[in-house]
């Protein structure tokens, strides 16, 4: 499906998000938004309905907005309850869980390298009710140099270009772009912060990938828009030392997945209690009394449960680092979160796949659309390919050499 979107049709206006002190409540508004966006996941991917209600919820909710600091009106909370709040999402609906991932990426590298004056003005639209997209990623090319420039003169400045994956642009108020300047004879790479309504930016609903097919990750295109310079952040001095907003990235990534693996563990378990079959030569009555049965939940529930202790490790360790970034403090969350990534990909893969095998033919029927969990978990571990991570923690156990800065470890 192609759609160039209107932006008067699809904007909604922001209202004032909920207040969340703590991460136990955080927890619980998760909880009970994951039981109401649970009812209509199967429909809302089937017939690719745009979540739009459920976003409204979502961002009101309060849960947009747990990572801005306290000195800025948020609440701060740890990178282990974004973790869980993520995860808890996925289980319910993996590209509800998705859409927010790079708005929690953008307010990661406002903290990190953003100016005071840029953190009060963004935090404040975030604790408004205003959500960010992005417009990072390339197609079209084999190398990762970015086309989409960043033009100043003097009519002022301007980005042009075109961008894919762009999950969340599609709902957002403010869609963060990475864009490139030529500056004294080098190339310097910016987040620039553009409104969605800026004259000359065109967003474009072609995602269609079979998973996560909700998540509007699909084309922004950049015909010389204007754009104010408070918007510009900068993005490679903030590679260029130690920060947190890679590994930070990466341990959303491994939640989101951690999460659809755990949504498919709690169907394979009611479809097997009510509607599976044991096989015959187990000469059993019941499907749960199956003992290969038995063997492959429990091999599940032992990948999802090991997933979900590395993940909170690894959090811890983000956590960590961000109150003192340095080359030893980064590199041991990027380590632990690559860990972390490893082990929920097998997780929710295995989850996904195991659903079928051990609940049965039946399961496959079209009406239950169980088969969601798979494309949807196998479409987002593609994000980036773990066997680039086994060589870097190797590396690092080793050889004690530091794994690279560039936000996909």
């Amino acid at each position: 499906m192609t759609n160039t979107v209107p932006v008067s049709s699809t904007e909604s206006s922001p209202r004032r998000s909920a207040s969340i002190v703590d991460d136990d409540e955080a927890i619980e508004v998760a909880t009970r938004l994951a039981h109401e966006f649970a009812a209509g996941a199967s429909d809302r991917d089937r017939d690719r309905l745009l979540p739009w209600r459920e976003l409204e919820a979502f961002t009101a909710s309060g849960l947009w907005s747990i990572t801005v600091p306290r000195a800025h009106g948020g609440p701060g909370l740890s990178n282990r309850t974004l973790a869980q709040v993520i995860a808890i999402i996925g289980g319910a609906d993996g590209s509800l869980s998705q859409i927010p991932q790079n708005h929690y990426y953008a307010l990661e590298v406002l903290r990190v390298g953003g100016s005071e004056e840029q953190k009060r003005f963004f935090y404040d639209r975030v604790l408004s009710g205003e959500r960010f997209g992005n417009a990072l990623a390339e197609v079209g090319q084999r190398d990762f140099t970015r086309r989409t420039r960043l033009v100043r003169g003097e009519g002022g400045a301007f980005v042009e270009g075109r961008k894919f994956y762009c999950t969340g642009a599609l709902y957002a108020h403010w869609i963060p772009t990475l864009a490139v300047a030529q500056e004294d004879g080098r190339q310097t790479s910016y987040l620039v912060f553009v409104p969605r309504n800026a004259p000359g930016m065109t967003i474009t609903d072609d995602w269609d990938g079979f998973g996560q097919r909700v998540t509007g990750s699909g084309s922004v295109e950049f015909e010389h828009v204007r754009i104010e310079p408070e918007w510009i952040v900068p993005f490679q001095a903030s590679f260029d030392r130690p920060t947190t907003i890679g590994p930070q990235a990466q341990l959303m990534h491994a939640a989101i997945d951690l999460g659809i693996g755990q949504g498919a563990y709690r169907e394979m378990l009611a479809f097997i209690r009510d509607r599976s079959r044991p096989w015959i030569d187990a000469k059993v009555e019941r499907a749960v009394d199956d003992p290969l049965t038995l063997y492959g939940v429990g091999e599940v529930k032992l990948r999802l449960r090991a997933a979900e202790a590395l993940l909170m490790r690894a959090a811890a360790l983000v956590d960590f680092a961000q109150l003192d970034m340095t080359e030893e403090t980064v590199a041991a969350a990027s380590i632990a979160v690559a860990e972390a990534k490893i082990l929920s990909t097998k997780a929710g893969l295995l989850a996904g796949t195991k659903l079928f095998e051990l609940a049965g033919t039946s399961s496959t029927l079209s009406e239950d659309n169980l088969d969601r969990y798979w494309r949807n978990v196998r479409t987002h571990t593609l994000h980036d390919p773990v066997r680039w991570k086994y060589q870097a923690i190797g590396n690092y156990y080793l050889s004690g050499k530091l794994p690279p800065r560039h936000g996909a470890i």
